[in-house]
């Protein structure tokens, strides 16, 4: 259904807009609201914008188009997705909902409203995802060799040995929780998968049972077909293993259950997972140790409010309303699933040994400055901009690895936000520290489900001598940066990597980031600086040439859109072109807008969430919104202003989020080499905004259309272009 009329109209007259009459959101909205650019139908809602990205993560995980483990992968990934957005957005909304809080973004939608539209959507997604892999992924892997079979579809020899590894190796492990007056409702953590079992006694009295599925067995048991395993341990899961059964733990579980109740009879059992509210806040202000502050909220994350109930489809009612009863639920936040449950844990099939089922990986260029000769002479004559993964992240790697084992380093500063599990970075920290050299880590502590492994890698790194900084009270360390000071002919020259992505050797394979190393003086003064103020008392508004936030990046974001407008004015050639993951920020999307407006043209490519509503006479006629999903996930920061020629750009670790503007330490840095500029404008945004293959556009009723190439157009897959351009490349 179209949801922006054919007669909507907005245009200027005697200096006022006219109202937009859309049909979403209904809001009201005065000739005022429509004079600032405040008004609410202006502006996509978050949160039902989200659930759009997602639904784009969902296509590709249904199209035929895409290998068979290619689709298990993007199904894994949208159900993680989803996982996530209740843990946080939800939650949010639920507690601004039952404190009769309203809404304070600049869409004006009421929680209430919110809460159903989004259960609305994740019902038609989730019946969408469950059918396809019902339907038609489970039964063509099937096919193909990754056989994940039924307990009932096993030959009576593969029961006869499953009943001796149940028996052996899982009943000893499970401990089923009695409910009942003397045993209140046990507390159960978040997203873990559970049975919830009616009984009877002799008694005929009913009686509930909660049982946990172990975390700490494999979920995916593999079964030879031809020949019985030696021992029981070679069931669990081995990525190598070939023409074998897979049976899910929790199958395996539902046949036995009896075994656990001698006495009682099993009336009914269901499967269901929770998820409770994961964004909870750190007092930091009252903090005395924030690592141990941090430390206690990943311990009592587990047991935040529920937000969501997710159990099997053909649960009785009687266990649903008993499970609704204790858990203190809502109708509406309960969802019947049809097929496996926590779906994101299936994305470890993704590495079982059938390559013909995936899509081909790809060796990222390496320069040869990063492999032979004189890595920091070259530096220090030119700038140096990567683009992963089609340049390998090894380069990085390399930089680092180089300047902790040169004699003439004297000291490396690094930022560290997700480093990811035995992290190459980290090691080469500990190395150079070893080797005598001054190492400072900026550790943060508070990014979101990575606390844990960071907490391990800021004690690991202050065991070895390194000087661990955990960030700062009140706010997050996002910016991605790395220092190298170094003594050469008798002076100190320093050099510096600044990047859109984290410092993750395996996420760099499958995210798209720009990085930047740059020995420019003015550069490596500011990031020198700037780690003064993460690490000591320092205060600085105002930097030589980085945009830093959330005291210097705001308004000279502003002030260079209202500089394009005043250009375009005179000149009349006015572009902006930004690609990003979110934008968010009413301030500039108003800017946006007012640069619209003014006839200046803006393309903007927004991978995630995009609040602006592009194509509003009028208003914002002369902006388009593109979003690229694909094989890889599009994570790079770019900002670029035609500026009458001047050809402004930045790349950072910024998205256009108030909490990136205001509440972040982040970073952009400029592209002061004309001809790397040219580069990233020509081979990076041009390419990807020609993308017809794998890109949707955000149209005027707030829906997305996936671009196809007409007959007359040649296929862009901006993804594979730039494997194909770096491939053939020759070094810069």
């Amino acid at each position: 259904m179209r949801q922006y009329p054919e007669n909507s109209h907005a245009h200027k007259e005697s200096g006022m807009i006219s109202q937009i009459v859309l049909k979403y959101p209904e809001q009201p909205c005065s000739p005022e609201d429509m004079q600032e650019l405040s008004c609410p139908n202006l502006f996509l809602n978050r949160e039902i914008n989200w659930l759009d990205f997602n639904a784009k993560v969902l296509d590709e995980a249904l199209s035929p188009r895409q290998p068979l483990l290619e689709q298990l992968k993007f199904l894994a990934i949208f159900y993680n997705n989803l996982d996530e957005f209740f843990m946080v957005r939800v939650a949010n909304i639920l507690r601004q909902y039952r404190n009769g809080a309203p809404n304070g973004s600049a869409d004006r939608i009421t929680p209430a409203k919110q809460l159903a539209e989004i259960r609305r959507r994740t019902l038609l997604l989730t019946s969408r995802a469950q059918s396809h892999w019902l339907k038609n992924l489970a039964p063509q892997l099937l096919e193909r060799g990754v056989r994940i079979v039924r307990y009932t579809d096993l030959s009576e020899k593969q029961r006869r040995f499953l009943d001796g590894y149940f028996r052996n190796e899982i009943y000893p492990v499970l401990t089923p929780q009695a409910i009942d007056p003397g045993h209140p409702f046990p507390t159960i953590s978040t997203t873990c998968l559970n049975f919830i079992i009616q009984l009877r006694n002799r008694d005929n009295e009913s009686r509930f049972v909660r049982l946990k599925c172990p975390n700490n067995l494999s979920r995916f048991i593999f079964i030879p077909r031809n020949k019985e395993a030696k021992t029981y341990a070679s069931l669990g899961f081995d990525p190598n293993v070939r023409g074998d059964d897979i049976v899910l733990l929790e199958d395996l579980m539902a046949q036995y259950l009896g075994l656990l109740f001698p006495g009682h009879t099993v009336v009914s059992s269901a499967l269901f997972r929770i998820t409770r509210n994961t964004d909870l806040e750190i007092e930091e202000d009252e903090a005395d140790d924030l690592l141990e502050a941090v430390r206690d909220l990943v311990e009592q994350r587990r047991f935040g409010d529920v937000v969501r109930l997710e159990i099997a489809h053909k649960a009785s009612r009687e266990l649903v309303d008993f499970l609704a009863r204790r858990l203190r639920l809502q109708p509406f936040q309960i969802y019947r699933i049809k097929g496996p449950m926590g779906f994101s844990e299936f994305m470890t099939l993704y590495n079982v040994d059938r390559p013909q089922l995936k899509t081909p990986g790809i060796q990222g260029h390496i320069s040869r400055l990063f492999q032979e000769g004189d890595m920091f002479g070259h530096l220090r004559k030119r700038d140096v901009v990567l683009f992963h993964p089609y340049d390998s992240f090894k380069a990085v790697l390399d930089f680092i690895r180089r300047a902790c084992e040169d004699p003439n380093v004297l000291a490396i500063k690094q930022t560290l936000y997700r480093a990811g599990n035995d992290s190459p970075i980290v090691r080469a920290l500990i190395e150079a520290r070893r080797r005598g050299k001054q190492v400072v880590a900026v550790v943060e502590l508070k990014a979101r489900f990575d606390e844990e492994r960071n907490i391990t890698w800021a004690e690991e790194l202050e065991k070895e001598g390194v000087n661990v900084v955990y960030g700062f009270i009140g706010l997050k360390v996002h910016a991605k940066l790395c220092l190298v000071v170094r003594r050469e002919a008798g002076h100190i020259t320093r050099y510096v990597h600044i990047g859109t992505g984290n410092y993750n050797a395996s996420t760099a394979k499958i995210y798209t980031d720009v990085g930047l190393i740059t020995s420019n003086e003015d550069i490596c003064a500011d990031v020198t600086d700037l780690f003064n103020v993460m690490t000591g008392y320092a205060d600085r508004d105002l930097y030589r040439k980085l945009l830093v936030s959330p005291q210097a990046m705001r308004g000279p974001l502003m002030e260079m859109i209202r500089r394009e407008i005043e250009l375009h004015k005179r000149y009349g050639n006015g572009e902006i072109i930004f690609k990003c993951n979110q934008l968010v920020d009413a301030g500039i999307i108003r800017a946006l807008y007012r640069a619209s407006m003014a006839g200046v043209r803006v393309r903007l490519q927004v991978r995630g969430i995009c609040c602006l509503r592009p194509g509003l006479p009028g208003i914002s006629e002369n902006i388009t919104v593109t979003s690229i999903v694909g094989r890889f996930l599009e994570h790079s920061r770019i900002y670029w202003f035609h500026a009458n020629g001047e050809d402004i750009m930045y790349i950072g670790s910024a998205d256009l989020m108030p909490r990136n503007l205001d509440h972040r330490i982040e970073v952009l840095t400029p592209i002061l080499d004309p001809e790397l500029r040219r580069k990233i404008r020509e081979d990076i945004l041009e390419v990807h905004l020609a993308d017809n293959v794998q890109t949707w556009q955000l149209q005027a009723d707030a829906t997305y259309t996936r671009l196809k190439p007409s007959s007359k157009e040649a296929a862009v897959n901006a993804q594979e272009r730039m494997i194909a351009q770096h491939i053939s490349r020759d070094d810069i």
